[in-house]
């Protein structure tokens, strides 16, 4: 079957209605457009596991609270429905704004707690705007199963969160974050990096490597594993880090010592290029 555009929130609910009535389990995948490889990790993870999948792309204003970034987040609708097309995708819902906010807002998801520390403190107002855009996504589409990578934990986090709070009949599935073979996560930001840019992005990778061994080696004072982790970056003075934790995998929040499984995050500005990532962490027993 060939690969459908939808491009109206009814075109998109009429998909799925007739997925349903064929018996199908329906998956989304939401992203914001200009996939890449760690995009298709999740399409092929969706496509291997539910009978009917959606991706969606849809660049949300919401989240954004920098225009410059909005304004100039890429678009290609063409090589996304390729890539799409390529891995059994049956529907591709890509909205415009008009479309998904007619009017002006006035409803909004605020998840409480688990916003606040690393991304809701450097982009207030980030997570209102994804925590609405998903709750609308997840209305529009009803899925069985939703598609979200390890690479934006907290913004997992935050829609686990809401999804229990609000009885959403939905299984979250997280997949492992894809890299470049620098370590470097895939992104869409990376198309931003000039060459040189992205020889000093790998600082990121190192610094959370290196606090993963160093937890895992046995040290339990996130001060000090902070202190190693900030040592690499400071290998790398094109770099400038806005944040680097060490956090309950749960709620999100820093801890200062370290007795279980741990998420070590991490964001930084290469140029005017800002990139995050995180990796978790289990430290050894004994």
């Amino acid at each position: 079957m060939n690969l459908r555009l939808a491009r109206t929130i009814a075109e998109a609910r009429a998909e799925v209605a007739a997925a349903r009535t064929r018996g199908l389990s329906i998956a989304v995948v939401p992203t914001m457009g200009a996939l890449h490889t760690g995009h298709a990790a999740l399409i092929e993870r969706a496509c291997a596991e539910s009978g009917f999948v959606v991706v969606t792309l849809f660049v949300n204003p919401l989240q954004f609270n920098d225009a410059g970034d909005y304004s100039n987040y890429p678009h290609n609708l063409q090589a996304d429905l390729d890539l799409c097309e390529e891995r059994g995708v049956d529907v591709v819902f890509a909205p415009s704004v008009d479309e998904m906010y007619p009017r002006a807002t006035r409803t909004h998801v605020d998840v409480d707690t688990v916003t606040e520390p690393m991304e809701g403190r450097f982009r207030p107002g980030h997570f209102r705007g994804v925590a609405t855009v998903v709750a609308k996504l997840f209305h529009i589409v009803q899925p069985d199963r939703a598609y979200f990578g390890e690479k934006d934990a907290q913004q997992l986090a935050v829609i686990r969160r809401m999804v229990d709070d609000l009885n959403f009949s939905i299984k979250l599935v997280e997949v492992p974050t894809v890299r470049e073979t620098s370590g470097l996560a895939m992104s869409s930001r990376n198309q931003r990096l000039s060459e040189a840019e992205r020889q000093w992005a790998v600082a990121l990778y190192k610094a959370l490597e290196e606090a993963r061994r160093v937890i895992e080696s046995g040290e339990a004072s996130a001060a000090v594993v902070k202190a190693r982790a900030a040592e690499v970056l400071a290998e790398y003075p094109q770099v400038s880090a806005e944040y680097l934790e060490i956090v309950d995998p749960d709620d999100m929040h820093p801890i200062e010592t370290i007795t279980g499984p741990v998420r070590i995050a991490c964001a930084i500005l290469v140029g005017k290029t800002r990139l995050i990532d995180n990796v978790r962490a289990t430290p050894h027993p004994g």
